[in-house]
């Protein structure tokens, strides 16, 4: 059997965000997600840090020329199918990303706003939330913060957490106002007894999806989660459908998370393959 000489080509992704050693977060964690949905990843790198599965001890963010240069070269190379974006490490940065995606308004972009590490290390300052807010929101077809990072995104300068801090769907409410499409506000931070997620529209919330709540840390839930939804959105799927499959993804790489190092545990994001190995010994 002869190879195919030109094979059709898998969908698209690009990624934008920062790097992280680890594996757990980041970039990596966003090629590893898009690539277990039979995507093609794509990404531009927008800063460099130093951290293991604990946290983040420092960052350097790359200069706005060489992210728009990493982004324009490959974006006029391939057709991409859906943008997910991640931390951009700069005002600059976050600046230049969204003129890029202003080229390109019929690509869905999945922005997952990443204010602080999961060990609560900050990585956006006021400036960078303020930039986020006024130019990447209006372009924003899923948001996906978790509680802390959508109060934190919609706080108005009168509030002051935690007295002040607006219940969840009026920070749903607000954020859609920016502009943003629809929202899904994970309920991970929150003090209840499972996991609930709600997905908001400019017509109220349209869907609400509860998951247990697994004991233990993980590094990288959210990178997963919002890379999930751009990968489905990249298949064609509606948002509904997309964020509902990302959810059981994402879950089923916590529930199969490992524990490498001395910090969090990392997502399983190939855990069907280990599952298939699994199955393959038992029957050897």
């Amino acid at each position: 059997m002869q190879p195919n000489p030109n094979p059709p080509s898998p969908r698209i992704v690009l990624t934008v965000a920062a790097s992280d050693p680890s594996g757990g977060a980041g970039i990596q964690a966003d090629l590893m997600t898009i690539s277990s949905f039979g995507c093609h990843p794509l990404s531009v790198i927008t800063a460099l840090t130093v951290q293991d599965s604990a946290g983040i001890e420092c960052i350097m963010s790359i200069e706005a020329d060489w992210v728009e240069d990493q982004a324009r070269t490959i974006l006029e190379d391939m057709p991409v199918s859906a943008f997910k974006i991640g931390l951009l490490g700069s005002v600059e940065n976050i600046t230049v990303v969204a003129e890029i995606l202003a080229d390109y308004p019929d690509i869905p972009l999945v922005l997952d706003p990443v204010l602080a590490s999961g060990r609560g290390d900050e990585l956006c300052d006021e400036d960078m939330i303020s930039a986020m807010r006024e130019l990447l929101l209006p372009q924003t077809t899923v948001l996906t913060p978790n509680s802390l990072e959508a109060r934190r995104l919609c706080q108005e300068e009168d509030e002051d957490e935690p007295a002040d801090a607006p219940a969840l769907d009026e920070c749903a409410r607000r954020l859609l106002d920016y502009g943003c499409e629809y929202v899904l506000l994970t309920g991970t931070h929150e003090n209840t007894p499972k996991v609930v997620n709600d997905l908001y529209h400019l017509n109220g919330r349209l869907r609400r999806d509860t998951w247990e709540r697994l004991p233990g840390s993980y590094h990288g839930s959210g990178c997963t989660l919002a890379s999930a939804i751009a990968a489905c959105l990249a298949h064609g799927l509606s948002v509904d459908e997309a964020v509902r499959q990302a959810q059981e993804y994402t879950w089923q790489t916590l529930a199969s998370a490992f524990r490498p190092g001395m910090g969090q545990f990392i997502p399983n994001r190939f855990f069907w393959a280990r599952q298939e190995e699994d199955r393959d010994g038992e029957t050897s």
